[in-house]
């Protein structure tokens, strides 16, 4: 039996008798961030599983990237794959919705009954925790409730007394995505009675070939399945999105009803296989307790003691990184590769990488609490760059969409091999996915490596590629170092440093270059335009410090130590405003022109402590933590970004976060609560903040195991081993 078998599936059996004590679940709140520009999703799954089942609503637009927006009640039907806190919309894939009476298929038109199945939903009545979502759906009278395992989503629907009641499988709604190939399979019983169905979704959409397969069984059989074409035009063809009515007639008052639906990447059999392995039996009841439980032990990698708000708002964030990356394979290794073939690995793999987002805090978070996850994640990566040619930049279901700037998986790619996750793999496979990734000749990278930097008036948003790209290759160097190749890290190490050619010492910004080597005009470091810039997501203050691979390069363009410091306390102090028509909204949670609620901030509070102003960050961090995280719908100052804004609160709260590229190292800031127990590889780590107060609000000093420690940061290697970190807190 192969490990990742054991991990996923005996993990759900054994969790349910080994879960801890404390209901950590109870203290989350999965709304949080539900409301605004958050994008979380809600609903009912297990962490890091493949089936994430909820209900989708009417808009497809960007406040509805995970179906699901506050504001909003209406439901379509329930999704089974869902993505968390993006800022691009896809999956939402085969939607099952419970009905009575007459429908018309389509997605609908709200205050339209007769445009498709939609209802709203009592949102009065709903309930969402982790592992259980229920809601009544106020045009039916049928409550809905939904659990969940790793590949299989539990239905269990109490209908009203009704002459002819259905259960809609509808293969035409997802994400604004197109149908390029949809259709059923029907398995009867020896009465010629419908009891199973199977089928298959592949689409155009954000992820360009998406394929998904599933398996669906019922606790009752049908009186008949019927299927209704929906023809629709994809690339001048007609195509025909399928609607698959199981009609279950009558139905007496408060009858329940069940329905599993299993999911596979590779084929109909494969669910059919995950199902009998994950969800052979029809406890509801179990199902949800195990999946409660699932969570409770991997809510419980991390203790904190405070109050009962503040627990919500940190164990909230803890469940909200652990809902991506999703397993994506079949329970006997079977996965859809970034080359559309199957392949048959031998390691657990994943999908749902925002890696733009998440190699800056949420991928080193897993390295502290999920080691046991990390060497199969770099087989993924590795896995990726044999099928498509380079490492991951955002991929999802098999497919690369490339979207954001510069080579974010090769940073999460390195920072796992310098701190011991080789996947298995050889130091030259490893180097090679690396350098090859960092050679390609797309995306900007050949006219880098031409001219030394991308030009403006040749690539758009070329300095924020070549910005990331420098982060990229220092993470390469440090890895190539590790693995000892000291040739290689040198090459790429000065590379790194092309952030210089942006240098304006007249403005003291990073400004885009055209290839004879001017500045771009005219210039306004307030002025956002939308992805149609010099800079991504963003202006000229947040890009003058994406340099945490070369904190001394940049205090060297300053000059000195002091003026760095006077740039950095100005951005702080900079108007908090955006300038431009077409701004991107992705600019938000401002303090001055520090932008907390996009990423390419996150690292900047931090910026401090490396330059001997611990205090700075200390009040800074405490100033983030207290304004931007909250226990309400709109309690997150952007988009979720697949666990990224939550797990920077996270590293926060534990008092250091990790800065530089690949460099298994954390600067420390402030601690938010009096004691923190983390489980780490080596058994635990305790946190502790003695005299936490809102006078005690500075670190004084820091004891490691009892001894005197005088490092302005800790390292990975001492966090992962265990022991005890104790901050003595001062005024």
């Amino acid at each position: 039996m192969k490990r990742f078998f054991i991990l996923a599936v005996a993990g759900l059996i054994m969790a349910a008798c080994t879960a801890p004590s404390t209901d950590y679940a109870g203290y989350v709140n999965p709304r949080i961030g539900s409301g605004g520009h958050g994008h979380v999703f809600v609903g009912a799954n297990v962490p890091f599983g493949f089936v994430q089942i909820g209900p989708t609503s009417i808009p497809a637009s960007w406040d509805w990237c995970s179906g699901y927006h506050a504001s909003d009640s209406t439901v379509i039907g329930f999704s089974h794959l869902h993505l968390s806190g993006t800022g691009c919309g896809d999956l939402l894939d085969i939607v099952l919705m419970p009905v009575t009476g007459p429908v018309n298929p389509g997605r609908g038109t709200e205050g339209d009954p007769s445009s498709g199945m939609w209802s709203y939903a009592d949102r009065t009545r709903e309930i969402c925790e982790p592992g259980y979502y229920s809601v009544p759906l106020e045009r039916y009278g049928i409550l809905a409730e939904m659990t969940s395992t790793a590949r299989v989503g539990f239905h269990r629907f109490t209908f009203p007394a009704s002459e002819d009641a259905e259960l809609v499988f509808d293969l035409e709604n997802g994400f604004s995505d197109v149908v390029r190939d949809a259709g059923f399979e029907v398995e009867k019983d020896a009465a010629g009675r419908v009891t199973a169905i199977g089928g298959w979704r592949n689409t155009i959409g954000w992820a360009n070939n998406q394929k998904v397969f599933f398996w669906a069984e019922f606790s009752r059989p049908a009186e008949g399945f019927d299927i209704v074409e929906n023809p629709v035009k994809l690339h001048g063809e007609n195509t025909k999105p399928l609607y698959g009515h199981y009609r279950l007639g009558k139905t007496k008052k408060d009858e329940q009803v069940l329905v599993k639906v299993a999911l596979s990447p590779v084929s109909i059999e494969g669910a059919k296989a995950d199902m009998a392995a994950e969800l052979p039996g029809w406890d509801f009841k179990a199902t949800r307790k195990a999946a409660r439980d699932a969570w409770n032990e991997a809510l419980a990698k991390v203790e904190v003691t405070g109050s009962e708000k503040d627990k919500t708002i940190f164990y909230t964030a803890l469940y909200h990184t652990m809902v991506a990356p999703s397993v994506y394979n079949d329970v006997d290794g079977k996965y859809r590769g970034a080359d559309d073939k199957v392949y048959d690995g031998d390691f657990q793999n994943y999908t749902t990488f925002s890696l733009w987002d998440t190699y800056r805090a949420a991928m080193p978070l897993m390295t502290l609490i999920h080691p046991e996850r990390c060497d199969d994640i770099t087989a993924a990566f590795y896995h990726i760059y044999e099928q498509q040619g380079d490492l991951p930049v955002w991929h999802l279901m098999s497919c690369e969409t490339d979207c954001m700037v510069g080579n974010p998986g090769l940073i999460a790619f390195a920072d796992n091999i310098v701190k011991g996750f080789d996947g298995g793999l050889s130091k030259e496979q490893l180097l090679r996915a690396m350098t090859e990734t960092a050679t390609r000749s797309d995306r900007g990278q050949d006219l880098r490596m031409k001219y030394g930097y991308i030009p403006a008036d040749l690539f758009n948003e070329g300095l924020s590629y070549d910005m990331e790209y420098a982060i990229a290759d220092a993470a390469l160097a440090e890895a190539a170092d590790f693995l000892g190749d000291k040739e290689t890290a040198a090459v790429y190490r000065e590379r790194s440093h092309s952030y210089r050619h942006f240098w304006d010492p007249e403005t003291q910004f990073m400004r885009g270059r055209k290839a004879d080597g001017r500045f771009t005009e005219p210039f306004n470091p307030l002025y956002s335009n939308h992805r149609a810039s010099d800079y991504t997501e963003g202006t000229a203050w947040q890009y003058l410090w994406l340099v945490p691979q070369d904190l001394d390069g940049l205090v060297g363009l300053f000059g000195s130590r002091e003026a760095t410091l006077a740039k950095l306390d100005s951005l702080f102090e900079a108007p908090d405003r955006v300038e431009g028509e077409k701004a991107s909204a992705d600019i938000s949670g401002l303090i001055g022109q520090y932008v907390h609620g996009n990423e390419p901030s996150h690292h900047i509070l931090y910026l401090y402590s490396m330059l001997g102003e611990r205090d700075k960050t200390a009040d800074r961090v405490r100033q983030v933590c207290d304004e931007m995280y909250f226990d309400a719908e709109d309690g997150l100052a952007g988009n979720e970004d697949v666990g990224q804004m939550s797990a920077w609160y996270i590293l926060s709260c534990f008092g250091f976060y990790q800065t530089e590229p690949a460099k298994p190292r954390f600067w420390f800031g402030v601690p938010r609560f009096p004691e923190m127990v983390l489980q780490v590889a080596g058994g635990t780590f305790t946190i502790k903040a003695e005299g936490l107060s809102e006078e005690n609000r500075y670190i004084r000093g820091i004891r490691l195991n009892g001894e005197p420690y005088d490092l302005p940061y800790i390292t990975y290697e001492d966090i992962a081993k265990g022991g005890t970190l104790t901050f003595e807190m001062g005024k």
